[in-house]
């Protein structure tokens, strides 16, 4: 596949791009998407927005109500491409990992980065060290940027091998392991580098359902394209929109909602760096948000407090990131006005590729091919299947999966489509339903969790002999963690012996990984060669439910 010309010096993400010929295709159908061939997306979202929308126009609020202008944000961007080139040496085409929660700076740093050519990689703040060094191993950076409240695990992780600057520590002007000190000293001007449309800018982790995570790579013109399909054409912002939301900038939904959609378009955004739903719904009231990006465990829980009244000032409500059903959906309309859009998109392709807004909408569904995408059913042999059948989903776009150096490239691309683990099924009308995930990846209040970094984390408890993970159904977080385990002979699995297990696990990764429901068993299914079937463990909590209900349910009654 023939590439433009690298303004990367250092050639690692270039040269472990997965082979040309396990690609997906890749189409560029709307006049939006042909961009030039040297492309630097953060100097299109800062640079080019403090151009035309003006530099004191405002950008990133907070909370507490203080904000970040365009201008602003374009200094303190710039600035981070200085220290990281002028003091740190950082040559286009390094990787730069960055670690904390939603917040001003997070956002100049990730601009900084791209700004001096180089790849950012975002991470989870709540990962541990394990999980960190594990990623520090996959991407290689040779520096990494943390708020300074995260960085004790993040230090065990890099060892001797990367260079640590925090911020936010306030340490003083003279601090030169604090990134804000730095950057005090710097002008605030620079020219960013001239990248290729297709350099690798970002490195997106994804835990998949392994234990190893998959590094999903996208090139500077990936980061827009979003914006000018699902963003320009089911969002429609104007400069005057507010975007607010849960979701962290370490996932690319949270990126594009918080991040790349506001700056495409001059809008600003509200960053709070952890809160619950009714209170995430109340900064963003206080704020004067217009756009909500949530999953729909947030807008149930708000509805269960009651606070429906503190949505009823958005223009537009996204759901995604898990299921939203037809009855969470029609509960928010009835209560708010809202007809929240659903959508389903994945790390892979960056953001939401299949959504529906305003009179487009039909509840229950999730929606049809975003402008730009093109989506269908493939059965298991990757044929493509008409209307009214069950299969794997399957889309095509200006963005596509390219793993870094990672052979599960051959089991996402079949044909060149890009298959995301999702069954659906799909009606005449081009509308897609969702059915299942297709793997074993755990969605919980919109959180993807691999089953089998759960299991090993278990395993680590002395007390454990063995263990599964499955998913299982729960009203309120659409899935939870839950945990079959065989202890060591002579321990009891009681009530205690579960929270021990839930707290080490907590302690051990990320702790929204941990499982809500530990069952304790003699011994896990197996078949003749040994392996697990976790599908034993889901038919078996489905009999045992459905006989609990035939016992719990009177003959000749329906279930509400």
């Amino acid at each position: 596949m023939s590439m433009m010309p690298s303004a990367h010096v250092d050639t690692f993400t270039r040269d472990h791009l997965p082979p040309a010929d396990t690609w997906p295709a890749l189409e560029f159908t709307l006049p939006e998407l042909h961009y030039p061939e040297r492309l630097n997306a953060a100097a299109v979202l800062i640079d080019d927005a403090v151009e035309q929308f003006g530099a004191d126009r405002p950008a990133l609020w907070t909370p507490d109500g203080s904000v970040w202008t365009y201008g602003q944000l374009q200094q303190r961007s710039n600035q981070v491409a200085q220290v990281l080139t002028e003091d740190l040496g950082v040559v286009p085409g390094n990787r730069v990992l960055l670690r904390g929660p939603n917040n001003p700076w997070i956002v100049a740093a990730w601009l900084g980065v791209l700004k001096a050519g180089a790849v950012v990689v975002t991470t989870m703040p709540m990962l541990r060290s394990t999980e960190v060094a594990t990623l520090i191993g996959l991407t290689k950076p040779v520096v990494a940027i943390s708020d300074h409240r995260f960085v004790d695990e993040l230090l065990v992780a890099a060892g001797d091998e990367v260079t640590v600057l925090t911020y936010g520590a306030g340490n003083g002007f003279d601090d030169d392991g604090d990134l804000a000190s730095r950057c005090g000293h710097k002008s605030g001007k620079f020219t960013a580098v001239d990248t290729a449309a297709d350099d690798v800018a970002l490195l997106g982790p994804t835990s998949g359902t392994t234990g190893v995570p998959k590094v999903t790579m996208h090139f500077h013109r990936d980061i827009l394209a979003n914006a000018d399909t699902f963003a320009r054409y089911i969002l429609q912002p104007t400069a005057d929109d507010v975007f607010a939301g849960s979701p962290p900038l370490a996932f690319t939904f949270g990126l594009g909602g918080l991040v790349v959609f506001p700056l495409r378009f001059g809008a600003s955004s509200l960053l709070t760096e952890k809160a619950g739903p009714v209170e995430l719904a109340e900064h963003a009231s206080r704020a004067g948000a217009t756009i909500l990006f949530t999953a729909p465990t947030a807008y149930r829980a708000i509805l269960k407090e009651n606070r429906g009244d503190l949505l009823r000032g958005l223009r537009m409500a996204v759901s995604a990131g898990e299921h939203l059903s037809k009855e969470t959906w029609e509960a928010v309309q009835a209560a708010t006005g809202l007809r929240l859009v659903n959508g389903i998109g994945a790390t892979e392709m960056l953001h939401v590729f299949i959504s529906a807004a305003g009179d487009d909408i039909r509840p229950g569904t999730t929606g049809r091919a975003v402008p730009g995408f093109r989506a269908t059913i493939l059965d298991n042999d990757g044929n493509e299947l008409g209307p009214g059948n069950i299969g794997r989903l399957a889309v095509i776009g200006p963005t596509g999966c390219r793993y870094l150096d990672d052979a599960r490239q051959a089991n996402y691309v079949v044909r060149g489509w890009n298959v995301t683990g999702d069954t659906f099924s799909m009606d005449a009308d081009g509308y897609f339903t969702y059915q299942a995930r297709s793997d074993n990846m755990i969605v919980s209040s919109g959180y993807n969790i691999g089953a089998p970094e759960v299991e090993t984390a278990i395993d680590q408890h002395p007390d454990v002999v063995e263990n599964a993970v499955i998913g299982i159904p729960d009203e309120e977080r659409g899935s939870i963690v839950c945990a079959f385990v065989v202890l060591r002979e002579g321990v009891t699995g009681d009530a205690t012996k579960r929270k021990e297990i839930q707290d080490f696990v907590k302690q051990t990764i990320a702790p929204y990984k941990y499982p809500r429901d530990v069952r304790f068993v003699n011994e896990l299914p197996r078949n003749p060669s040994g392996k697990l079937q976790h599908f034993k463990l889901r038919d078996g909590l489905m009999k045992a439910n459905a006989s609990q209900t035939e016992q719990l349910t009177p003959a000749g009654q329906s279930q509400a």
